[in-house]
């Protein structure tokens, strides 16, 4: 099977690509082939592809104009590579291969050489990444909104096992795939003050910033639709003074653009400080007034009036970050214009959808009112508006449900009241936004919740990171599978034949190869028969690193002291960042490292247990990992995980899963069948009624002498013989506190991972149910997600 999208790319032929390659490579770059490096032949390519590009990004543009249209906010976009993407949905990745191989250019060195754009962190950003791709494929009118970092979150390093930040400099080289749109330019204010004309508000602001727009193309499978992630730049008005600088101030000559330019620099910058503070505000108002301004260009230029922009566009908040979206909605509908404020905030609600993604109370984005009210102060007062036009709606609210309380405006509750649909991303989760963090507001509003479980998209995760499995999917299947995963379930007929079985055997041996091969310069010797187990996630208490770490170190000791027999040979892999403020996740890492250390140079164990940990884990890592795994690590505490996509990711290529009833983990169960399932620890309840006992770690520490036995070798400093005390603050923790259940978990999820030990070792068993999993899991594509929310949410329809 090939790796085309099939039909367009018929007529191109390989001589012509590698022409327009090669042309690109010298008009665009002054480069002759001779003396081209890998670097210059991607940048060649991928704007000889983005040539390509323009002609049905062109044509959608003018399809869409004046037709309902999404648009998708969101701080992170979590994009990945995008050349091999785009060849692959235009129907040209193997003519690519074939055009470099002409001019002497392996396609995977070309690919390699493309640094991930710095756009988000975790799964949050990866799933906008995924609806993007599917927004497109199914010919949706859309804009992705985000903001152009220049470093993102942060390149991960490690030194002595502690995690080193630095900047993350994708845009060293301009990127070819950002396109500027200079007539896209929006001012921007912040500060100032609120005064009145003829009676009514108007604010002033103190200090503005001029927004600049650059798209990168999100092309749909089959080429027929490409819609904009439209990117911001901060820019200051005016960027440079020059009597100021003729006057010998050169530095303050510059100083109004370094303070616009401090607005993306980083994705999250650290808000322990009142600065840090007000410049993550000031980062999402930025990209919320942005996107507003641009919103309302294209309704204007499509014949829209203002009192009509609810018919024209369904904005999404994925999570709070955009929350600040609905006062400057209003503030733009009602000042100056005449327009009253419920008027204002019927158009507001109608147009606003709210993601969420948490079922953490303090995880949902709260601000003081000083906060607000100094960077913000017109925002402030609709804020205060929104909530007075609620409280008369519902007079016997609870205090839980007021926006503004005890000096802080809560960003959670002002989603929720101006949204017209809030949503959940599981099933679980939904019921639980429902009976938990949001049930005041439930009760208030019922029916505005609802579910929409999460998917990811074939193409990236299947098609783009496994093509051996995209083969021999299209051998059992034929094509089109890439957009109809439902046909995955037409595998099940297969599952008892061992010659397919066996074919399947060979797709996860190639898959572990690549991985072996990404992880060499390291130094690591991988066994190709080793169970490859995988837990890469942002690191987190409640994502339970930790756990997985504390059965590690259970294996390695029965290991050494002969207790286990059933075991088979096996390869922890750990991957993902910590926030840079974040101290315990940061001591987690730090204990990874010095158990790998200790386990990997151990002669007895070493050729039965290894643990790794690369730096810097995102999307083109995962491409690799995630093929590779045999077993998907998904083990949060019950109640906390609102729904993970790698959990599909890693499922829908082939890997078993072991997990809690979490997030999404619930409904990949129901579908794939609890006996192809590692299922462990507590339910929701019970871990909730778990955690409300005093001394529940203790207890449950004290009942396990395997746990006494890995907490003993931490206390001793068997992994930190020259820094005695390392770990204290980690065995305090979960003594004493143990906020995620880990203690109570870890018998049970230690028993598990020898059932998983005893299932590897019937190999043709293993691979049915890796087949299973396969077949029945093709419910989790985000495009089933994303027609969902066309009928739930936005009310749109394909253009194609």
């Amino acid at each position: 099977m090939k790796l085309q999208a099939g039909g367009q790319d018929e007529a191109v032929g390989v001589v012509a690509l590698a022409e327009a390659i090669e042309a690109a490579l010298r008009a665009d770059l002054g480069i002759e082939p001779a003396a081209a490096d890998a670097a210059a032949w991607q940048r060649a390519t991928a704007i000889a592809l983005r040539r390509k590009v323009m002609v049905p990004w062109l044509a959608a543009e003018a399809q869409a104009l004046g037709k309902r249209r999404v648009a998708y906010l969101s701080m992170e976009f979590l994009v990945g590579r995008i050349l091999g993407d785009c060849a692959l949905n235009l129907g040209l990745y193997d003519t690519l291969g074939l055009a470099l191989d002409r001019l002497g250019v392996p396609l995977a060195a070309v690919i390699g050489e493309e640094p991930d754009p710095a756009l988000g962190n975790g799964g949050l950003g990866r799933l906008a990444a995924c609806f993007l791709d599917s927004l497109s494929t199914l010919g949706v009118a859309a804009t992705g909104y985000g903001l152009r970092y220049e470093y993102g979150l942060f390149r991960q390093g490690f030194a002595g096992g502690q995690q080193v930040e630095s900047p993350d400099d994708w845009l060293k080289t301009p990127s070819p795939w950002l396109v500027e749109r200079p007539s896209a330019s929006y001012l921007v204010g912040f500060g100032g003050h609120v005064g009145f004309r003829n009676g009514a508000p108007y604010w002033e602001p103190g200090e503005q910033v001029s927004a600049e727009a650059h798209d990168l193309p999100v092309v749909g499978y089959g080429g027929k639709w490409v819609n904009p992630l439209r990117l911001w730049q901060a820019r200051a008005p005016q960027p440079f003074d020059l009597p100021q600088f003729s006057r010998g101030d050169h530095l303050g000559a510059s100083e109004a653009e370094l303070n616009a330019r401090k607005l993306c620099r980083v994705l999250y910058p650290d808000d322990e400080t009142q600065a840090g503070k007000e410049l993550r505000l000031k980062q999402e108002y930025f990209l919320c007034a942005a996107a507003v301004q641009d919103i309302l260009a294209r309704h204007y230029a499509a014949g829209g009036r203002l009192e009509t922009l609810h018919k024209s566009f369904a904005i999404q908040m994925n999570d709070t970050h955009p929350a600040i979206v609905a006062p400057e909605l209003v503030r733009v509908l009602t000042d100056g214009t005449g327009m009253g404020f419920d008027q204002a905030m019927r158009i507001t609600t109608a147009t606003l959808g709210y993601t969420n993604h948490t079922l953490m109370p303090e995880a949902l984005e709260a601000w003081s009112t000083w906060t607000m009210g100094t960077v913000l102060p017109r925002h402030m007062q609709i804020i205060e508006q929104i909530d007075s036009w609620h409280e008369k709606q519902h007079p016997k609210r609870p205090v839980s449900t007021k926006i503004v309380a005890f000096d802080t405006v809560r960003m959670g509750n002002l989603a929720f009241i101006s949204a017209h649909k809030v949503n959940g991303v599981s099933a679980l989760h939904s019921d639980l936004v429902r009976s938990t963090v949001f049930a005041d507001m439930e009760a208030l509003h019922p029916g505005r919740i609802l579910n929409e479980t999460n998917g990811v998209t074939p193409r990236r995760w299947i098609a783009l990171a496994n093509p051996p499995l995209a083969r021999l999917l299209t051998d059992e299947l034929g094509e089109g599978w890439q957009t109809d995963l439902d046909r995955l379930s037409g595998l099940e007929a297969r599952v008892e034949d061992a010659g397919f079985l066996d074919h399947l055997g060979q797709v996860k041996a190639q898959a572990k190869a690549r991985m072996g091969a990404l992880l060499a310069p390291q130094g690591v010797v991988l066994n190709p028969e080793a169970l490859v187990d995988v837990q890469v996630k942002r690191i987190h208490e409640y994502k339970r690193q930790f756990l997985n770490l504390l059965e590690a170190i259970a294996l390695w000791q029965d290991l050494r002291e002969g207790r286990a027999s059933g075991a088979v040979p096996r390869v922890k892999i750990f991957g993902g960042k910590a926030a840079p403020g974040y101290h315990m996740a940061k001591s987690i890492i730090r204990l990874i490292h010095d158990v790998a250390d200790v386990v990997n140079r151990d002669p007895k164990t070493r050729d039965m247990l290894q643990i790794i940990y690369p730096a810097n884990y995102n999307v083109s890592m995962a491409e690799v990992l995630i093929p590779a795994a045999d077993l998907s690590e998904q083990i949060s505490t019950a109640g906390t995980e609102a729904s993970g996509t790698g959990n599909m990711k890693f499922g829908l290529n082939g890997a078993l899963t072991i997990g809690t009833l979490d997030g999404a983990n619930v409904e990949m169960r129901e579908k794939v069948g609890p006996e192809n399932f590692f299922l462990f620890g507590m339910t929701t309840p019970e871990a909730r009624a778990c955690l409300a006992t005093p001394g529940h770690a203790r207890s449950a520490i004290e009942a396990s002498p395997r746990l006494q036995e890995v907490l003993q070798l931490i206390a001793e400093n068997r992994f930190s013989p020259t820094d005695p005390g390392r770990h204290s603050g980690i065995l305090d923790m979960i003594w004493n506190h143990d906020p995620y259940a880990c203690a109570s978990d870890f018998e049970s999820y230690y028993a598990q991972q020898r059932e998983v030990d005893s299932l590897y070792a019937k190999p043709l068993l293993w691979r049915k149910k890796a087949a299973l999993n396969i077949a029945r899991l093709g419910f989790f594509s985000s495009d089933r997600t994303i027609r969902g929310y066309m009928e739930d949410i936005w009310n749109v329809t394909p253009l194609i």
